[in-house]
């Protein structure tokens, strides 16, 4: 279960493939997928229910949450959720203890513990249900992202790539890998035998990919965008033109401001001052206040920086 809701990083103005976040880290995606496991349409039934007491004590969990914020009651609030989680955990231990070779409640199940922070109870059940069923791709990104989170760099690359081989068309599993990819350049270098400016065409080759499959998928084209301010040096041109396409899919106002920050930090750089007013003048969000303040100020100091320099006999200081 998550606790965070998807997409506040970059909100906020964090790199939103943050480790604990990426792609393909919900139970539901990677139990859409699985196969194998028993068929029984009563155990079936059975699994629903359990995925429903999930889901549910999941939104009990956000609004206790959300409840205590700011209250004197978060200790008692925290103890509720714990509780609550507590016999959802026993929920799914039962079930997979009755019925050990349910591909969906092992990926469910390992899903459910690593949201609750038990990452390596949360690999062993992956791990389970990719020994069941060793042709299926969930459990292998589902362990690519146990890999990339436990920072064993190559062993995510190596679980990633498996997924991929064994379905092309899910546009998550290139997300995941292109995210990694990027994170740890240094031992991608290494892992597939390229130098750092190949890393970086190989981690938009594998965005490109991925949004070829899902080219409605905002989170996705802004990690792609995202990506050109790590090259050096930054690739300003096309990442203007990446989160210009960023822009169309921004599901909500509060995404849209998000980009507007982006597109305001690129027009400073590249010296189209008027765009970069224009863009933070859409910007009214109280929760981006200090990032419009930042790059207004950046914004300011260049516009004063191109004046100083036409001064008669300042060129060149």
């Amino acid at each position: 279960m998550r606790i965070e809701p998807a997409g506040r990083s970059l909100m906020i103005g964090i790199v939103i493939y943050a480790l604990a976040g990426l792609a393909g880290s919900a139970r539901a995606s990677d139990t859409a997928q699985a196969a194998g496991g028993n068929t029984n349409e009563a155990v079936e039934n059975e699994y629903h229910k359990l995925l429903l007491d999930d889901n549910a004590a999941e939104n009990d969990v956000l609004e206790w949450l959300d409840k205590a914020a700011g209250s004197n009651d978060r200790l008692t609030m925290d103890l509720k959720a714990q509780q609550r989680l507590e016999g959802i955990k026993k929920e799914y231990q039962d079930f997979v203890e009755r019925h050990p070779r349910h591909v969906n409640a092992r990926l469910a199940f390992g899903s459910f513990l690593k949201d609750s922070k038990d990452d390596e109870g949360s690999r062993t059940q992956f791990e389970v249900a990719r020994e069941l069923a060793p042709t299926n791709p969930s459990p292998w990104n589902a362990l690519g992202n146990y890999y990339r989170n436990s920072g064993q760099a190559a062993k995510a690359f190596e679980f990633y790539g498996k997924a991929i081989e064994l379905d092309p068309k899910q546009g998550v599993y290139y997300h995941n890998l292109a995210a990694t990819l990027y994170l740890f350049r240094h031992e991608g270098c290494k892992y597939f035998h390229l130098d750092e400016q190949e890393a970086f065409e190989k981690v938009l080759a594998l965005y490109r990919q991925a949004l070829k499959l899902e080219p409605e998928d905002f989170i996705l084209w802004s990690d792609y965008a995202m990506s050109f301010y790590g090259v050096q040096p930054p690739r300003w041109k096309e990442g203007l033109e990446a989160w210009k396409e960023t822009l169309k899919v921004a599901p909500g106002e509060e995404e849209r401001e998000g980009v507007d920050i982006h597109l305001a930090r690129i027009y400073v750089n590249l010296g189209q001052y008027d765009q970069a007013r224009a863009s933070l003048d859409l910007v009214t969000n109280a929760n981006f206040a200090g990032l419009k303040k930042d790059v207004a100020e950046d914004l300011k100091a260049a516009v004063d920086k191109g004046k100083t320099n036409a001064l008669p006999g300042i060129q060149g200081h």
